[in-house]
């Protein structure tokens, strides 16, 4: 009971505070972009606090639990797309954005293409972005379930209404400045975390014993490697997640609420260098739980299981204030991307084109509070964390990244050849998901394939003769 007031305390906390930042939002420049005013140090931290969500948490504690240091590559992953967003795609497109005054990714697609494209896209994301919204709910119903004994729906409907909450509320200015408070917990309680655990485990060489003693032969081989099962596993991490950390739209958005190129170099920069840092730290902490509690029948309570059993009362509660913390955050950001991408892309770009001010923020507000309903729906339906946030990224990189990357970087590219190479790569993602089990051919990404047909068909249409 201690720790769930914890908890419920630190909700309110965060409500109070988006209420108090929600005053400085005067319009939907405010709440869509933060006026255009986050420097490098809020941009760093509204990214990363963005970053290490349920995936980089439950999730990646899970992975550790039962793929051992291979884990890596899953928050590895996006900090390799971190860097690429640092040095190429986020300065490219924030001139863009403050030079037309752009605030969603889908101002950029229809000036850059037209509205079909900005429609489809859309379109396409709503159905990934609440999938990755659920994941962040079923991460915080674990987290309820093992301190408090809620079930997963109840537990789910509790962590969408604390985040819908705070963020209809204030939008990007109440999510930038909660995000920072996020960020310094969720930092502190898991690196504060694992030193205990380090420590009551005599070291890295007494766990890895202790860890061996408990494993399969079979699961023994590659445990302790980084590259565990073989390089088609670490590259499976790598083609899903690194592009997906460059044309995210929830992250893009982030990035248009910079003050000046160098805000989005440095701060970008900086959230790329701390996941890459933090990649190894909930692997760790979940092959430290495979050594203590190595029978759990689901490999995603290894974090919350530690949490109550093999710490201390204040530490568990300064790591159940950071896993709640990073689960919000993450929350925030999709919130952001939905609100944002139906009230702008979807409202005033088709059914309302002359929507004032006011319209449009109302219409944002209420987007993120149904989007909030229908992510904890979700999350009672879908089984795990991994299991959700894997159908956002395969679908986000199959939809965006060719179009938003050849349109940034080529004049040639048309319309027609943008949607037709977006229909190629989810068509032939899906088929091979799908015809594969999600396994892919020869143990090579069904993603890989998305890509080769999405571009062979963007340059088939764009050098084909105009009629």
């Amino acid at each position: 009971m201690i720790l769930l007031s914890i908890l419920i305390l630190y909700a309110a906390l965060m409500i109070a505070l988006g209420a108090f930042v929600s005053r400085r939002v005067r319009g939907s420049s405010d709440f869509f972009v933060a006026g255009r005013g986050l420097g490098a140090g809020l941009v760093f931290s509204t990214l990363l606090a963005a970053n290490i969500g349920a995936g980089s948490t439950v999730g990646a504690t899970g992975l550790g639990y039962r793929d051992g240091l291979s884990a890596w590559w899953w928050v590895g992953s996006a900090g390799i797309g971190s860097v690429i967003l640092a040095l190429t795609v986020g300065p490219k497109i924030w001139r863009i954005a403050r030079e037309r005054n752009l605030y969603t990714v889908g101002d950029y697609l229809e000036l850059r293409y037209n509205r079909s494209t900005r429609g489809l896209v859309a379109l396409l994301l709503w159905i990934g972005s609440l999938s990755i919204l659920a994941g962040q709910l079923i991460a915080v119903a674990w987290i309820l379930n093992v301190v408090s004994g809620l079930s997963k729906p109840v537990g789910c409907v509790i962590a969408g209404a604390v985040i819908t909450t705070y963020f209809t509320l204030g939008g990007l200015h109440a999510a930038a400045r909660v995000n920072v408070v996020q960020l310094a917990v969720k930092l502190a309680g898991f690196a504060m975390a694992l030193i205990y655990l380090l420590n009551a485990n005599h070291g890295f060489q007494d766990m890895k014993a202790a860890v061996t003693a408990v494993l399969s032969a079979e699961q023994s081989d590659g445990y302790f490697s980084f590259v565990g099962k073989g390089w088609p596993s670490v590259l499976r991490y790598v083609v899903i997640l690194a592009p997906s950390f460059v044309i995210s739209p929830g992250l893009l958005q982030k990035i248009f609420g910079a003050r000046d190129e160098p805000a989005v170099r440095t701060g970008v920069g900086l959230n790329a260098a701390g996941l890459l840092a933090y990649a190894i730290v909930p692997v760790l902490i979940g092959i430290i739980a495979r050594g203590r509690f190595p029978e759990l029948a689901n490999h995603e309570l290894a974090l919350p299981t530690l949490l109550t059993q093999a710490l201390p009362l204040g530490l568990g509660a300064l790591l159940l204030g950071a896993i709640f913390s990073a689960e919000l955050s993450a929350a925030d950001a999709v919130l952001f991307m939905l609100s944002t991408s139906l009230s702008k892309d979807l409202y005033k770009g088709f059914i309302n084109q002359r929507a004032d001010d006011g319209q449009l923020m109302r219409v944002a507000r209420g987007s993120a509070i149904a989007c909030g309903v229908l992510g904890a729906l979700l999350a009672m339906l879908l089984p795990t964390v991994i299991s959700a946030l894997t159908i956002f990224y395969t679908l986000l990189t199959a939809a965006l990244f060719l179009p938003l990357v050849a349109g940034l970087y080529s004049k040639r590219v048309t319309s027609r050849a943008a949607i037709a190479s977006m229909l190629a790569s989810v068509a032939v993602v899906v088929a091979s998901e799908l015809l594969t089990r999600g396994q892919g051919w020869w143990n090579v990404p069904g993603t890989v394939f998305g890509f080769a047909a999405g571009a062979l068909v963007m340059l088939a249409v764009s050098l084909a003769p105009r009629e």
